[in-house]
């Protein structure tokens, strides 16, 4: 193992994910070793994201190891770009992590070849007019990684259990445990050994909810010196999700009476699951009609069947439901819409239904189609369950302005819009003051991945509580022990 710059000690660098949500990554520093905690893609403006993406402050050479805590894109997504850029160690993850970043990462790189076929189609458009190149400089470089770089990738990832103790390296033993975020998320265990001191690093980020529908409490990690957490509600709390299963009863049913259908815009890992086991939920109480409920987003479909094959990683109530052939994700008015025509055939067909498509955030995706088909009319219901940032269309109807743009043209926005928020994935500021109190680590805790406002809250919070805690800045680096 190559040794790093610091002989005996342990050090901490906060490489991205710190004072935003986006682009979590940071490197553990030991005398034998250098490993990467997650790889996320940072997301912002096309120069800052192809900068930001592609400029390291560490040699990628020198890393013997990356831990990957989830699937999320902001957790993940770059790393297909590190391994082009020199990265060659393997990728430590679970079972369930692995098999939907085999779907989200090859997405990910379709999406930027999408893009970058379109700026080159915008900058020969100029040239050819004379204009100034608008987006040369990114159309040059072209995407970070195209499908099948992203999808070579998954060669490298190898999976561990819930509680192994796996010998990461030769001074550190790594572990992985419930996050209870998504599917196969962990939180983890960073066992670092110098000569006969131990320090014990834990990484709660993401951290989950109690009581979600499909998953497991989060496991709260004991006998810690320092712990890494999230912070992305540290300011806010959450509804309880009872109220979420609530207000879609009352939606639908509401929807029904005046012979509607109900779009739903949903992201395709996790939320859409959530949504189809509600749903299913209320259907079998007879708490809303029998209607057709149709899953139109190819990636939410394939997404689907991970979830079908990672039953283990789940509740036991869930667990139970498969065992009794009583799938929450399979059932009778349930249809996975597989091509752009069976997607198409749904706006001329007028009996109430419920359709669940892609994106999330109403910037693409077939839900653009059932949006433009149905928001004029006032029969109808856009249920909104998950996050919208600042100028998404999701967003805009989220604040209800009367005319929206959906493909260039202007639409009214008649439809009823309903905003159920109780369904977030993420720790709330109760929990995650609970958490850093049941972890009580001994010596610190650095609050990572959250908005300023938001990390400057918790950090108020826990500051009073006479816990010693720091808000890290992009590239600071800390000193954990020092022999």
């Amino acid at each position: 193992m190559k040794k790093n710059n610091h002989k005996n000690q342990v050090r901490l660098k906060f490489l991205g994910g710190v004072g935003t949500v986006t682009g979590s990554s940071h490197l553990l520093m030991t005398p034998k070793s250098e490993i990467l905690i997650d790889a996320g893609l940072f997301y912002g403006h096309r120069e800052e994201f192809y900068r930001a993406n592609t400029t390291f402050a560490y040699t990628m050479q020198r890393i013997n190891a990356l831990v990957l805590s989830h699937a999320h894109i902001d957790h993940s997504g770059n790393i297909p770009t590190l391994l082009k850029h020199g990265l060659r160690c393997k990728i430590y993850t679970t079972s369930a992590t692995r098999d939907l970043c085999k779907l989200m990462l090859p997405d990910s790189g379709k999406v930027q070849e999408e893009d970058f076929k379109y700026l080159k189609k915008i900058s020969n458009r100029d040239r050819r007019s004379g204009r100034k190149h608008r987006y040369e400089p990114m159309s040059i470089r072209g995407p970070l990684y195209t499908q099948k770089e992203a999808l070579r990738s998954i060669s490298r990832f190898r999976p561990l259990s819930y509680g192994q103790k796996f010998q990461l390296t030769n001074d550190v033993v790594l572990t992985f445990f419930d996050a209870g975020h998504i599917l196969g998320a962990s939180v983890v265990v960073f066992d670092v050994r110098v000569d006969r001191n131990l320090l014990r690093l834990g990484y709660a980020v993401d951290l989950g909810r109690k009581d979600l529908p499909l998953l497991n409490n989060p496991t709260v990690l004991k006998d810690l010196d320092y712990l890494i957490l999230e912070s992305t509600y540290g300011g806010r709390t959450h509804s309880p999700i009872s109220e979420a299963k609530e207000k879609l009863r009352e939606a639908i049913n509401r929807t029904v009476a005046r012979n509607g259908k109900i779009i739903i815009p949903s992201f395709a890992l996790e939320r859409t699951q959530e949504v189809i086991y509600f749903i299913n939920e209320l259907l079998k109480e007879g708490s809303i009609p029998q209607v057709p409920i149709y899953v139109d987003s190819p990636l939410a479909t394939k997404i689907t069947e991970v979830f079908r094959n990672n039953i283990h990683y789940m509740h036991r109530d869930v667990k139970e439901l498969v065992q009794k052939d009583s799938s929450p994700f399979d059932f009778l008015n349930l249809t996975y819409v597989q091509d752009q025509l069976e997607s198409k055939s749904l706006n001329n067909d007028k009996r109430p239904m419920i359709i669940i498509a892609g994106s999330g955030m109403c910037e693409a995706g077939r839900v653009l189609h059932h949006l433009k088909n149905n928001i004029t009319e006032s029969r109808n219901t856009v249920l909104v369950v998950g996050y919208m940032a600042k100028d998404t269309l999701g967003k805009k109807i989220v604040d209800k302005q009367k005319i929206v743009k959906i493909y260039g043209l202007e639409y009214e926005l008649n439809a009823e819009v309903v905003v159920i928020n109780a369904l977030s994935g993420h720790a709330d500021k109760n929990d995650l003051v609970e958490y850093v109190g049941a972890c009580a680590p001994k010596k610190g805790v650095f609050l990572v991945h959250g908005d300023e406002d938001q990390t400057r809250s918790l950090y108020d919070v826990l500051n009073s509580g006479g816990i010693n805690c720091s808000m890290p800045a992009k590239n600071d680096e800390v000193l954990l022990f020092e022999r």
